[in-house]
């Protein structure tokens, strides 16, 4: 961990077959339904998507999941184009687990705080409750002391219990940003009632219904498998 590293990838051949299993793999669980198919992510990527930014970096990271979603949602079409509009969050997810893991952590803030921003100077956010984006700021509050956190625990050197917890703290403010890109789209975007031609009354409902719990559920899970393959992959390499 001393390089934030929990694979090698030294080698253009290791690099270029790691991007087309993730890609592969993103695909395909981008095409299965998810287990709740309400709220945000349609499929399966989510329990994956982190990983592939972490071990990827931010940049091969978002460009992976990126492909992946345009392909899996071509394949699986949702039933209305704008799907490919929020589905774009995916990627922006990757990329921020990986500036994360990386502790590149001001363009997360900043992304954060705009985007953030932006969602309280919009009239209609004000009439939605704000524990519907609970998850988002507590994502949010915890950007700079898991920065602080995750620095320290690299000049102690590596310790599995602390990729752990390194791996599910990346996966938890990545997810919350793919989330947040979401939110950006659908409430100062304006797209509720370009898109769908709904009412403040209607994204009320959704706040009301969805937002509090089926997100946090789905982030839960992800970190948990994130955290899960993570740390049994760094296990694998100190073993070499």
């Amino acid at each position: 961990m001393s390089r934030l590293e929990i694979v090698s990838l030294r080698t253009r051949s290791q690099l270029i077959s790691t991007v087309i299993a993730f890609a592969a793999l993103c695909t395909v669980l981008d095409l299965i339904p998810g287990p709740i198919t309400a709220g945000v992510w349609t499929g399966w990527i989510f329990v994956i998507s982190p990983l592939a930014g972490i071990i990827l970096g931010p940049y091969l990271g978002f460009l992976t999941v990126l492909i992946s979603v345009m392909v899996g949602h071509g394949i699986y079409f949702r039933g209305d184009v704008y799907e490919f509009v929020f589905t774009l969050g995916a990627p922006v997810g990757a990329a921020t687990s990986a500036l994360m893991f990386r502790e590149r952590w001001k363009g997360v803030w900043l992304y954060y705080t705009a985007a953030l921003l932006a969602y309280f100077a919009t009239p209609v956010a004000w009439q939605l409750p704000l524990w519907g984006i609970w998850d988002i700021l507590l994502a949010y509050l915890a950007i700079i002391p898991a920065t602080i956190l995750m620095r320290r625990w690299s000049r102690r050197g590596p310790k599995m219990g602390k990729l752990s917890t390194r791996l599910a703290l990346c996966t938890l403010i990545g997810l919350e940003a793919d989330v947040l890109f979401r939110v950006f789209v659908l409430v100062p975007g304006q797209t509720y009632w370009l898109f769908y031609g709904w009412g403040p009354e209607v994204l009320q409902a959704i706040w009301t219904a969805v937002a509090w719990w089926i997100t946090p559920a789905k982030v839960a899970i992800s970190a948990f498998i994130t955290t899960a393959i993570g740390t049994s992959l760094a296990r694998s390499k100190g073993r070499r």
